[in-house]
This record gives structure tokens, C-alpha cells and sequence, in this order.
């Protein structure tokens, strides 16, 4: 998988990826259909295949800003027993090589945010090492949304398994060892990096603001899980709450369209970032490739 790395402003972003995500979207986003792709022509090729499938990735970012090395949404990990996405299930990827690329050891991480806490992206908080799943970060703070942590610490019965089970293998091991911070929705992570409440995919889910000089940047998260939703923010995605994802995905959209700010989709396809723009009525993302 190829390396991607943008500049903001004094603030360095590399894309950290785990594994493809095209099977884990098909079906995912019940309103997609092939004939609005049509009206939405630049979703293809990069982000809808010739076939018609959605394209994603599920990846991490790295940010690297003030002397201070961040790392959000660490993916799905490796040796956990997750079935409801096809050839998830144990996995065996080199996300660690790719860090390490990067030219960060994992120790030398300072914060792993989540934007939620789906299995997804919290995987490599751990690694199983003697039989028991241990702290990949061990030298970080995991910065954690306090009502995210407080939900899924609640064990809501309509969840499925493998979300339980990616909250006791991946999320619990941290807390119990003491090196997460529950926050608020809106909280300054560092100087440059603050949370920004985005609710609705889950009950406080959050994107990542990055501001470095006259530059800035967003990390998605879910509030969008593919393009096609920046052109129909009305297409939801297995959501807790499909009328406040929704609310979420548009005021962003509205937010940062035809400004200077980055998009970082944390599941978009190569290549990744780009810029909203208007069109006519609706809206479309201009890789930051063609700008």
C-alpha cells in the first residue's frame, strides 16, 4: 500500500494503513445505488471500482506536529477474532512495519485518539504477547471520549459481538493499565489537535481538527465512511443515530466546503485527502493530488 504523507502548515499527517475495506462497504450505506454514481461522475475511479463496488480502506493517521507524535484510529489489529466483515477474522497485516516507515517506534507515540470505539479503530491498542492482550502504545495516553468509553463500557445489548468483544480485547486492556484519558467531546489534545464533536454514527463520536498556521485539516472518522455521502449527505451508514449522523455529516460538509481545509477520510481510498467544493446544488471532494 502506498506511503501518503500532506503537509499542514508546520504539522506532518502520514496515512498508516491496516487493510482494505471494499468488502466491509458493500451493503453498508443501504441508500447506495449505481445510478446516482452517475450524477456524481468523480466518484469513479478512485473511490467506486468499474464494477460499481465502493472502494475503502480502514488506515490511521499519524500526526506529527510541535514535537509531538499522535496517532488516531489504529485499526482493526491483529490476532482478534472479529467475523462480521470476511477475511478480518485473525489477521496478520504489517501495520507496525508501516509506522515504523514512518520512522516512529511505537513507544515513541505521545496520544492515540479514537474518534469512536468501534473494533475498527481501536485494534492495535493491543497486542497479545504471553497470552493476554497487552499495550501496543505503552508509553501513550489514549484519548477517549468519556461518553463514548461510558456506552460501550455499558455493553448495549443491540451491538454486535465482534464490537463487544473489539471494547474487552482492545479498549478495556488500556484502561485497566491506567494510561487512558476519559475527556470531553471537545478537548485540546495538544496545541493544534482538538477534538471536534461530530455524534450520530455512534453516541459521541468525534472528527480531529488539526490547525497548523494558516493551515488546517480534518480527520473524519465515521461522520463519513466514503465520498459518495459528501454528494448525498442523506446516505447513512449503520448509524446509532441516523438523523444526528446526518446532521453531523452535513454541517461538517457545509463547514469546510470551498475553504482551504483538508478532508482526511479515515476510510476513503487512495488517494485519500482532498478539498469540498460546491457544485451547483450539491457537493464533491478534489483530491488534494489535483489541487
Amino acid at each position: 500500500m502506498e506511503s501518503l504523507r500532506w503537509q499542514v502548515g508546520d504539522a506532518t499527517v502520514f496515512r498508516i494503513a491496516d487493510v482494505d475495506a471494499t468488502a466491509a462497504l458493500q451493503g453498508l450505506i443501504p441508500k447506495f445505488n449505481p445510478a446516482a454514481v452517475a450524477h456524481a461522475s468523480w466518484l469513479t475511479p478512485d473511490f467506486v471500482d468499474e464494477t460499481g463496488r465502493l472502494r475503502g480502506m480502514v488506515q490511521a493517521f499519524l500526526i506529527m506536529i510541535a514535537g509531538q507524535l499522535i496517532i488516531v484510529d489504529p485499526g482493526v489489529g491483529n490476532a482478534k477474532r472479529r467475523v462480521a466483515v470476511p477475511g478480518w477474522d485473525n489477521l496478520r497485516t504489517d501495520f507496525l512495519g508501516r509506522l515504523r516507515s514512518a520512522g516512529v517506534e511505537p513507544d515513541e507515540i505521545d496520544f492515540v485518539v479514537n474518534t469512536h470505539l468501534h473494533f475498527d479503530h481501536v485494534g492495535w491498542h493491543t497486542q497479545l504477547v504471553d497470552g493476554a492482550w497487552q499495550p501496543t502504545f505503552r508509553s501513550s495516553r489514549y484519548v477517549i471520549s468519556a461518553g463514548e468509553f461510558g456506552y460501550w463500557h455499558s455493553k448495549p445489548a443491540n451491538q454486535i459481538a465482534d464490537q463487544h468483544a473489539g471494547f474487552s480485547d482492545s479498549v478495556l486492556p488500556v484502561y485497566e493499565a491506567g494510561l487512558v484519558d476519559l475527556v470531553a467531546d471537545d478537548h485540546v489534545v495538544t496545541e493544534g489537535v482538538q477534538l471536534l464533536p461530530t455524534p450520530g454514527h455512534t453516541p459521541h463520536h468525534v472528527s480531529v481538527m488539526i490547525e497548523s498556521g494558516e493551515q488546517s485539516a480534518v480527520i473524519t472518522g465515521d461522520v463519513m465512511h466514503h465520498p459518495c455521502q459528501i454528494a448525498y449527505p442523506d446516505w447513512g451508514a449503520s448509524d446509532f443515530d441516523a438523523s444526528q449522523a446526518q446532521s453531523s455529516r452535513t454541517r461538517l460538509i457545509q463547514r469546510f466546503a470551498d475553504s482551504d481545509t483538508l478532508i482526511l477520510g479515515t476510510h476513503f481510498a487512495d488517494p485519500v485527502a482532498g478539498r469540498i467544493r460546491r457544485e451547483g446544488t450539491t457537493f464533491r471532494l478534489i483530491p488534494a493530488d489535483e489541487l
